[in-house]
């Protein structure tokens, strides 16, 4: 039978070389997830009482939260709500956690959780805590990631913020000898335009180049927590357009719950993690940094563990106490699980007896999943491997980047250990590469080099 077409050569290279311009540039906006680390959480705390310990004095009061309210794994996991079977191991790991790296992130705020100031007490601390950062680096006590939040650059006080960024980071590398810590990052809060972006930008440029810091050294996140950040005075989808305005400096966004839902004129007592209007406005940030690398966190619970009596007790008011603490755990641990649930896998945390839900919630999250998430990439790489080495095309690398980034997450907060993700038929090198595609290429390359059979 004779094979008729109708589009010449030229044209179908013609309608080909448009697809892939038009593969180019989706591939250039949006990279998909690394597998580099992200912190779980963000500890804010202000900048006047930030020190070089701060991260170990919080993991010191979040194990005597722990031992005082919860004992055994038994009595933490009906807390957190994980299987009780998963109780004992959640809690080794919690303890070992809070030992070992209590914080993984902590924000050295000049904002809400500091106030307005007088200036020059402001000046102080911004260079105290620039300081403070300074002798933390140099003892090798900082959080792995770490960061400050800035005042808004709105009108009012956009001056104070300005000069407070200024202090801090000519104090920092002055006296570090030029370096920042890794991971650094200055958080804005409540946008309404793209120029203050563009601004935080324009500002980074000027002091890398007073200050001698690689080009692009200085990063940011923003803060979604207006409606402003949503949408724009036309009715166009905003995110997209800071993220364009970043101009490649934006590692994250933060959901900020309270000041979204005041934002949207919902009262007090309806404000929480769990409101539909956090739900749109989440799934907006998901919708417009999927795909592109921007790490997503979540907001706080502002219910906090603390106790209502002290001093000298009587059995009754211990009792309350105890029930106050496990009161606010649970609430944590529910929102904590919400965000999960939702792909937000960062989340905010005011005060140190949330790190104990923080980190059980977490781990339970990922151990729970463990075993499918093991067999799903188990299957995956064989099936997508074998493709590869039959000549066809692959094109799903980022379903599998993401199976593997389940793993990567667990590791890196230490909720899965290495050798329990072998279950998934990588080896600890392959995994360690965090990429699906060097997993595949390296299997390729092992296969082609293998001896024929001569049977």
């Amino acid at each position: 039978m004779s094979i008729r077409t109708s589009l010449s050569d030229k044209r179908v290279t013609k309608a080909l070389s448009k697809i892939h311009q038009a593969a180019d540039r989706v591939a250039a906006r949006y990279p998909g997830d690394s597998g580099a680390r992200q912190p779980v959480h963000t500890v804010y705390g202000g900048a006047h009482i930030f020190s070089a310990e701060t991260a170990r004095k919080l993991g010191d009061v979040a194990l005597r939260s722990l031992e005082s309210y919860a004992g055994d794994g038994a009595t933490f996991a009906e807390i957190i709500g994980v299987p009780a079977a998963q109780g004992g191991k959640v809690y080794e790991r919690v303890v070992e956690k809070l030992g070992r790296e209590p914080v993984e992130d902590f924000r050295i705020d000049f904002e809400d959780g500091y106030g307005n100031r007088a200036d020059e007490e402001e000046d102080g601390h911004a260079a105290s805590s620039a300081l403070e950062v300074a002798r933390g680096l140099a003892a090798g006590v900082l959080p792995p990631f770490l960061g400050i939040r800035i005042k808004p650059l709105s009108r009012e006080l956009a001056p104070r913020s300005i000069r407070t960024l200024d202090i801090f980071l000519s104090t920092l590398v002055e006296a570090s000898g030029g370096v920042l810590p890794p991971n650094f990052v200055v958080t804005l809060p409540k946008i309404t335009s793209r120029t203050e972006v563009e601004t935080l930008v324009w500002l980074f440029e000027h002091l890398e180049d007073r200050l001698d810091l690689p080009a692009g050294s200085l990063r940011m996140e923003i803060m979604v927590e207006t409606t402003q950040s949503l949408l724009d005075s036309s009715g166009r989808a905003m995110l997209p357009r800071l993220l364009d305005a970043a101009a490649g400096r934006m590692t994250g966004a933060h959901f900020g719950t309270y000041d979204y839902t005041a934002n949207c004129d919902i009262t007090a007592a309806y404000q929480s993690m769990g409101h539909p209007a956090c739900d749109f406005a989440k799934h907006m940030m998901k919708i417009a940094f999927a795909g592109t690398g921007v790490a997503l966190s979540d907001g706080a619970t502002t219910i906090m563990p603390v106790t209502p009596h002290r001093g000298t007790l009587t059995d009754a008011q211990k009792a309350e106490n105890r029930a106050a603490v496990h009161s606010a755990w649970r609430l944590h641990a529910t929102d904590v699980r919400r965000s999960l649930t939702g792909g937000f896998y960062q989340g905010w945390d005011l005060h140190p007896a949330q790190l104990p839900t923080r980190y059980g919630t977490v781990f339970g999250f990922f151990l729970d999943g463990l075993t499918a998430a093991s067999d799903r990439l188990r299957n995956f790489i064989d099936k997508a491997a074998q493709a590869t080495l039959v000549g066809d095309t692959f094109d799903d690398a980022a379903t599998g980047q993401g199976l593997l980034n389940f793993f990567l997450r667990g590791i890196s907060c230490g909720a899965v250990h290495e050798d329990e993700a072998t279950a998934t038929g990588l080896s600890l090198e392959e995994i360690r590469t965090r990429s699906f595609v060097k997993i595949l290429n390296g299997r390729r390359a092992a296969t082609a080099t293998e001896p024929a059979d001569k049977t």
